[in-house]
């Protein structure tokens, strides 16, 4: 009798606690994208950045001062974030539509997929500029948006339609992909303000230059900037807020993203650091430190083994790990000590490949291409007569004009004006940077390793 009763009791205590795992409801998932954002934000110290939103979720979570995207432009950047490959990995080295070459690989599993898979009913609001769509498949989408990102400046029918996604995802657990156009160009009199957004826009007299552009910046431009930005966070507050409504904001690892940096001369579509760095917070509740500041290097190709970790589902090969240990504050001995970046093309006129390191305060670029003029002018680039400071001069002309290697001390000089590829004192540093760049690119297999490929991709290219 004592035995039976014994063995009822055991059969009692596992079903409590089997219900009570079953009880805990699966993390629900939200990822956030930003369009062009440098590291403007109040939480990174930018006081012209108006984020009280973004701040308090960095509060809540944790701020990575160190985290990189993969490739510099729209579309390559975004495979990397739903796919945990790099660019050159996953096949979308260009901007979507504008090259038969530029496209993810078919067989490569997705974010969207595998969540989908994974039983999550998963949603886009704004743009997912990522080919084939097939491979990117979605319960819920605002279609408008994936058209027109633009759309996506009325954050207040963003926040409106996320909470209509709650309403459909019901009890099921939710990936829900956020896509914000700010503060992407064009800098016209909605970028500066939308639907009444930011409800103080800011005037030149109140901003100053970005320090990596110096005298060559456009006031009217970084104003409509800010003003995108700060609008942005009005959007992320009510996005919070629909999910608090729902009760989910306490069971929701978010991630927030920008896609790549500013769109300026020397940012977007380069490998320096003002293209390539981005604002990152992460607050995986139960996991991460809230308030934690983390300066561990992190890349967008940790997104997809991260998210996959917190829901419990298989990860595929991917180029990122997860971040569940920095979130911790408790960085694996093995971690990354360098970061990699790569750029090819963006629309099909831009296609001037490079690869990128950097290891600690150094920073190698490799031109593959460099015996020919960068074909990427962005914001007049090549208007040189009128800037007044030397140094930017030089920077302007090396971006222009660029040889096969560049190297720069990011501790001496931040904004990488001064390239110190030929100075004797850095030769063994320079020749260090360089394998270990060539082994990463046999490790990912980079197509462009092999000089014959990047003849056949210029040929392609009609060059």
């Amino acid at each position: 009798m004592k035995s039976l009763l014994g063995v009822w009791l055991l059969v009692v205590a596992v079903a409590i606690v089997a219900v009570g795992v079953s009880a805990a409801p699966p993390m629900n998932i939200l990822l956030i994208t930003t369009d062009d954002q440098g590291m403007n934000a109040g939480c990174y110290g930018d006081k012209l950045a108006v984020t009280p939103n973004l701040d308090r979720l960095a509060a809540e979570g944790v701020l990575f001062t160190q985290a990189y995207v993969a490739h510099s432009s729209c579309s390559s950047s975004r495979s990397s974030i739903l796919t945990g490959l790099y660019p050159h990995q996953n096949g979308q080295i260009g901007l979507a539509g504008s090259h038969p070459e530029y496209a993810v690989k078919p067989g490569i599993p997705t974010l969207p997929a595998l969540l989908g898979q994974a039983g999550y009913y998963t949603g886009i609001l704004g743009k997912l500029h990522v080919v084939p769509a097939n491979l990117f498949p979605f319960d819920y989408a605002w279609k408008e948006s994936l058209l027109n990102p633009m759309l996506t400046r009325d954050v207040r029918k963003m926040a409106e339609l996320a909470g209509e996604f709650l309403q459909r995802a019901g009890d099921k657990p939710f990936f829900l992909y956020v896509n914000y156009f700010d503060p992407h160009r064009p800098y016209d009199a909605e970028a500066n303000q939308c639907k009444g957004l930011p409800e103080k826009p800011y005037s030149a007299s109140d901003v100053v230059p970005f320090g990596f552009l110096g005298d060559a910046a456009s006031l009217s431009e970084v104003v409509a900037y800010y003003n995108c930005v700060n609008r942005m966070d009005a959007g992320l507050g009510m996005l919070f807020d629909q999910l608090k409504k729902a009760g989910k904001y306490d069971n929701t690892l978010i991630v927030f993203l920008s896609d790549n940096g500013p769109d300026f001369t020397r940012a977007k579509t380069t490998c320096y650091e003002a293209g390539l760095q981005v604002p990152f917070v992460v607050k995986w509740p139960g996991t991460s430190v809230a308030g934690l500041q983390c300066d561990d290097f992190v890349s967008e190709v940790d997104i997809v083994p991260t998210i996959l970790d917190a829901v419990g589902a298989a990860c595929p090969l991917v180029a990122g790990r997860s971040l569940r240990s920095v979130l911790q504050g408790d960085t694996p001995k093995d971690w990354r000590k360098d970061l990699f970046a790569e750029y090819t093309s963006h629309a099909e006129i831009h296609f001037y490949p490079r690869r990128s390191i950097r290891a600690g305060n150094l920073k190698l670029i490799h031109n593959l291409d460099a015996v020919r003029k960068n074909p990427v002018n962005r914001r007049g680039i090549d208007r040189l007569a009128g800037l007044k400071d030397e140094s930017l001069r030089t920077a302007f002309e090396t971006a222009l004009h660029p040889p096969e290697w560049e190297l720069y001390n990011l501790d001496k000089d931040p904004y990488e004006w001064v390239n110190l590829a030929g100075n004797p004192e850095y030769a063994a540093a320079l020749n260090k940077l360089r394998d270990m760049l060539q082994g990463w690119q046999k490790k990912t297999v980079d197509p462009l390793l092999d000089p014959a490929e990047l003849q056949r991709l210029k040929k392609a290219h009609g060059l």
